[in-house]
């Protein structure tokens, strides 16, 4: 089904390989030898669209699959899995990302890659402030909904997408890792705060503590005063211009480099046995371009090759 991107402006079509009935391992890999021409959209190939609404909201939503090259002939073996949040931005791109850090022999391990896209029919903006913050924000009031919608959407991904994915794909769910930035990083900060477990690692790139008064900082305070352990791998990521500064680079009202040193130094003062903790500064970055990289960093950190 046709997908519009709207981060990039790019229109590409996730297709659902074969019919729902088929079984999953029939659907995988299937890669015409060209583009359609003609003018058609341009195909992210050898990926899968799947619809998983959510009942209780009443909102429709989708998942974007990406299988690994090993999927097919070893049916014998389960995958990590890569959830990532903005999927029409982030998982086309970290798809790419994959295959071109094997490129030359394996860098990283192989994993199945699962986007979470917005809602159907719902302007981005509107979902993803909605569904990837727990609380509201002056910041965002002027947004329809204006956030406080990110419990709900959790509970959505624990009842309803986390199953659809491990019922119909072989996937490990020992190794979940929830990737989100921005306000996709949020919601993992979130997630690690109230159900840790839910995933085993978490990838909170540029993440927006700034959100509703730094309620995340007292979400992890609460955290920290009823539990001595953390059982989590955490990797963090900010640009160097995530700060506030003169030049167009900057951010111009929060310094979201130092709301990370803050938060890291919170979590490792707490000395969870558990946690494995990496953070990194990425040079000459600000919030717009540190993704690429930041999403890189995290699959050599988390996925390394065996």
């Amino acid at each position: 089904m046709p997908n519009r991107l709207a981060k990039t402006g790019l229109l590409i079509v996730l297709t659902a390989l074969g019919a729902c009935t088929e079984p999953a391992q029939s659907q995988t890999q299937i890669s015409p030898a060209a583009q359609r021409g003609g003018g058609a959209p341009y195909e992210v190939i050898g990926t899968q669209v799947w619809n998983v609404p959510d009942p209780v909201s009443g909102r429709d939503y989708q998942v974007f699959v990406h299988l690994p090259p090993s999927y097919e002939r070893e049916p014998g073996r389960r995958y990590p899995v890569l959830y990532v949040t903005d999927a029409d931005y982030a998982f086309p791109l970290i798809r790419q990302i994959g295959r071109r850090l094997n490129g030359e022999g394996p860098r990283i391990g192989e994993f199945i890659l699962v986007g979470l896209s917005y809602a159907v029919g719902d302007d981005p903006v509107v979902s993803r402030t909605r569904d990837y913050t727990a609380t509201r924000s002056d910041r965002t009031a002027r947004i329809a909904n204006g956030g406080g919608g990110g419990t709900a959407y959790q509970a959505y991904l624990k009842a309803e997408v986390l199953p659809f994915v491990e019922d119909r794909f072989r996937a490990d769910p020992a190794q979940r890792i929830l990737l989100g930035h921005s306000y996709g990083g949020l919601l993992g900060a979130q997630v690690l705060f109230s159900e840790p477990e839910l995933f085993s690692a978490y990838v909170l790139g540029s993440p927006s503590l700034w959100h509703g008064r730094d309620a995340i900082f007292t979400a992890e305070a609460a955290y920290g005063q009823s539990h001595t352990d953390l059982p989590a791998t955490v990797y963090m990521y900010i640009g160097e211009y995530e700060t506030v500064g003169t030049g167009p680079r900057y951010n111009r009202n929060h310094d979201m480099v130092a709301d990370n040193r803050r938060f890291e130094t919170q979590l490792r003062s707490r000395n969870y046995p558990g946690l494995t903790l990496n953070s990194e500064v990425l040079n000459d970055e600000d919030h717009l371009s540190v993704a690429p990289r930041g999403f890189t960093r995290a699959l050599m950190t988390l996925l390394p090759a065996q």
